[in-house]
């Protein structure tokens, strides 16, 4: 990665000396297919870019990630490729007032998702192409200035192999010539330029509304059709564009809207205006739950939102990335529970994506929302739950301070106000403030720019009847801010825990007396942040924590119930309850959760628990309950039940008793049976990944099932299920394969490193936690980003568990102050979650 980082005041520097009028780029696809004689297969890359110099400096650079470069013209004027490039950049000098630049060269095809990303599908052998660029990898496809404030109009123009169809941002046709050329684009930003190619599976589809008509697309592999279930996705984005035209009182501005379903992608999705862009695991194989097809709605969703927060306005620089996903995040949810069939969505959001909020804001890496991006590597490791689900939850807690109509109305003057430009925090308070009469500068100070999550908790009194005299909120954390919150009283009526008090308040300071609940009859529940309107962790009194470990599931809302799951959780991470409680509540609980997306996350949480947090002596028998609960479970769901479904999947993730194994290979083999259990062929590799892991699916047997699903997922799965299994040789293959090799592609990458290290294997992993300090700055310099990331965060030695690997963390740290700060943050991020594992052990072992 050398040489291949912008810095902010760089950027700054380049935009104030120039503005670009649009670019031109052709590209020559042709080389994807077929057999090559490279070292490292490439495509043509020919781009010209009209810009003009409008400040005094007469040199700067243009960006550019390629194995060689042919040639270099500046207004007419051939320049040296071997003087002026030098691998990431090429330098600019002599400058006129207007400037036209033209640069032709010979760009790879990626194997990481980073760039035009090259997939050969094993079922056909067809070739795919993509592009995927945020935070800053279009230039490893075609030159530019990559920085977000330098938007501009795209022409492109793709030659493509015979057969093939190619799509970009803006609508385009084959010429006669052979040629795809496509429309101008509106001005925006390079990371967010993108072209699609291959002989994707296409389906068509039209938009209406009043005199609004926007073309709909969508597209897989051609090995994918017959599970693409495009009538939904096309229902959800429909009900989408109804929601945003109301909302933003501005017409989708970038004519067609295309949504391509990919392989190997390393992200949920990204916001291409006109060619929005998805990971392919959101087109279901198998049989899975109602949360899956909520999960890819709230992704549509989000990516839609972009098209306005983000593409239409887009932030100066990555400072202000908070400015397009918190509003996106935010209003993925918004919009599922207002215009599609998920109306509980705001349950998913508490219970879902507030949990990555509050572990991200508990790392010693934390930040504010408006974060301090100094350079690219900064920004790549800011796509975090700060920036997204804290986000989000703190637009949430400013719609319940300002007013929801005072907000939208917000968004529409921010619209129009910045349409196609580029803005900062400032620009977005001023017409807050403007429509909410609020002092958005003193909110902002408290909750955007300054980091960590506050905890409530409340404080009651009672008098000699019962009844409440007092009850108090108290706050802490390192900045105390205010929340507007709902606190709720409930009590148990005929075997439900049903509320039957509700007042909303102002928090502020350490202790806030909440009005208007003096006098009511004792509670036997009080659940501070009742509704979910604010962000922060919750605390309960004693009496309320006696409830929920003999009634968490009689009570009745779904959003309450999942408030209550999230805090019992962030208690026993923060080594407040004991793992073995959780695990209980877990038992005694779980099989009552109605919500799916609930149960899911409680299904993890109590793996984590277990796995993480349980201590050593606890861990067999804490794995043995879970395994003996979810077959019990298992066994009681309604037969062919969504219910059923997530309980196989979690009993075949915990068992480990022989009975349970016998259990597994019987499911496998058809000579076990539960009455309406479908095992379809994803469940399959589920069944199987655990007789990997125990030793008892050899090379033989999933070389067999590959056979069944010879296909880009089975080829995934196989590569995971030979790295999982308990053997030393098998560990050391896995580890070279990753580590000493960059053969494998970004998805077999992440297949190995999910199968390398497996809790029943601690020892045989033992080894590598000193080979992982002697290897991550060599990974960090020689890979891509995205590779160096999955590497130095999948392979910390997280399951050695034990006070050496936490000073062996610490001397690393120590020894390497000088190492990348991108590196340094995610190792730091990795002790930390093992210095709180560790912690929590000790609270669970208090319990033994």
């Amino acid at each position: 990665m050398p040489g291949e980082n912008l810095s902010r005041d760089e950027a700054r520097e380049r935009a104030a000396l120039l503005s670009v009028d649009g670019y031109d780029v052709a590209l020559d696809l042709r080389s994807a297919v077929g057999e090559s004689t490279e070292a490292v297969r490439t495509f043509r890359s020919v781009t010209t870019i009209r810009f003009r110099r409008t400040g005094d400096a007469d040199t700067t650079f243009v960006d550019l990630l390629a194995p060689s470069v042919t040639s270099v013209t500046l207004n007419g004027r051939e320049l040296d490729p071997a003087v002026v490039f030098d691998g990431a950049r090429i330098a600019l000098d002599g400058l006129a007032d207007d400037n036209v630049l033209v640069v032709d060269a010979q760009c790879a095809y990626s194997r990481t998702g980073e760039g035009m990303h090259r997939f050969v599908d094993p079922e056909d052998g067809e070739v795919y192409l993509y592009t995927q660029y945020e935070p800053a990898d279009a230039r490893r496809v075609y030159a530019n200035f990559e920085q977000p404030d330098l938007k501009a109009p795209y022409r492109f123009e793709v030659t493509a192999p015979e057969g093939w169809t190619v799509w970009s941002n803006g609508a385009g046709e084959q010429g006669a010539d052979g040629v795809w050329r496509f429309a101008e684009t509106q001005p925006i930003s390079t990371y967010i330029t993108c072209v699609v190619a291959g002989p994707y599976h296409y389906v068509t589809d039209t938009y209406r509304r009043g005199d609004v008509e926007i073309p709909l697309g969508a597209m897989c592999r051609k090995g994918l059709a017959r599970h693409f279930d495009a009538d939904d996705v096309f229902l959800v984005t429909k009900q989408g564009f109804d929601l945003f035209h109301e909302l933003f009182d501005y017409p989708y501005p970038f004519g067609k809207y295309d949504q391509a379903f990919v392989p190997e992608y390393n992200l949920g999705a990204m916001e291409n205006p006109g060619m929005v862009t998805f990971t392919e695991e959101y087109i279901y194989r198998g049989k899975v739950t109602r949360a899956a097809y909520e999960r890819r709605a709230n992704t549509i969703l989000h990516e839609m939102a972009h098209m306005w927060f983000g593409d239409l306005v887009t932030m100066v620089w990555w400072d202000d990335l908070w400015l397009k996903e918190s509003f996106a995040d935010f209003m993925g949810s918004f919009a599922l529970a207002e215009a599609t069939r998920f109306t509980d969505s705001w349950v998913t959001f508490a219970n879902n994506r507030k949990a990555w909020a509050y572990r991200a804001d508990q790392l010693p890496s934390t930040h504010p929302i408006t974060a301090d991006i100094r350079d690219l590597e900064d920004a790549k490791l800011n796509f975090d739950g700060i920036t997204y689900a804290k986000g989000a939850s703190v637009l949430k807690q400013l719609v319940a301070y300002a007013g929801r109509d005072a907000f939208l109305e917000g968004a529409r003057r921010y619209f129009k106000r910045h349409a196609y430009g580029n803005t900062r925090l400032g620009d977005l308070l001023s017409v807050l403030e403007e429509t909410s009469g609020r002092d958005m500068r003193a909110w902002s100070k408290s909750w955007l720019q300054t980091s960590g999550v506050n905890v409530l908790a409340p404080e009651v009194t009672y008098d000699a009847e019962g009844r409440i005299t007092e009850l108090a909120v108290l706050q802490e954390g390192d900045e105390l801010r205010p929340h507007r919150i709902a606190v709720g009283l409930y009590r148990l009526t005929d075997g439900e825990l049903v509320r039957y008090a509700r007042v909303e308040a102002d928090v502020a300071g350490v202790r806030t007396v909440v009005d208007g609940l003096a006098g009511s009859e004792r509670p036997d529940l009080i659940l501070v942040n009742d509704d979910d309107l604010t962000y922060c962790k919750v605390r309960f009194d004693e009496g309320s924590l006696d409830t929920l470990r003999e009634h968490l599931g009689d009570i009745t809302d779904p959003l309450a119930r999942a408030l209550c799951w999230s805090a019992l959780w962030n208690l026993t991470r923060d080594g407040l309850m004991p793992a073995r409680d959780f695990v209980a509540a877990v038992l005694a609980f779980a099989g009552r959760e109605t919500d799916i997306g609930v149960l899911q996350m409680v299904h993890a949480w109590a793996r984590t628990a277990v796995t993480h947090y349980a201590a050593p002596a606890w861990r067999a028998e804490g794995g043995r309950l879970l395994a003996e609960g979810g077959l019990r479970e298992l066994r009681l769901a309604e037969p062919g039940s969504e219910h059923q479904l997530t309980w196989a999947r979690f009993f075949a993730a915990t068992a480990s008793s022989d009975a349970d194994l016998q259990l597994l290979e019987g499911l496998l083999a058809g000579t076990a049976r539960i009455d309406g259990l479908d095992v379809d062929q994803e469940l399959r590799w589920a069944l199987l990944s655990t007789l990997a892991e125990e030793g008892r699916a050899d090379e033989a047997r999933i070389g067999e099932e590959l056979a069944r699903d010879d296909t880009a997922s089975g080829k995934r799965h196989q590569v995971r299920l030979l790295a999982a299994r308990p053997s030393a040789a098998v560990k050391a293959q896995a580890w070279a394969q990753v580590v000493e090799s960059d053969t494998l592609s970004n998805a077999l990458v992440g297949a190995v490193i999910a199968g390398f290290a497996q809790p029943s294997q601690r020892e045989l992993t033992a080894p590598y936690a000193e080979k992982y300090f002697a290897v991550i700055e060599r990974i960090w310099a020689e890979r891509s980003i995205q590779i160096g990331m999955d590497v130095v965060r999948g392979l910390f030695p997280a399951l050695q568990d034990r006070p050496e690997t936490l000073a062996a963390t610490d001397a690393w740290l120590a020894e390497h102050a000088d190492a990348a700060p991108a590196l340094r943050r995610l190792v730091l991020e990795s002790r930390d979650d093992l210095a709180r594992a560790l912690r929590a052990q000790e609270c669970d072992a208090l319990e033994g």
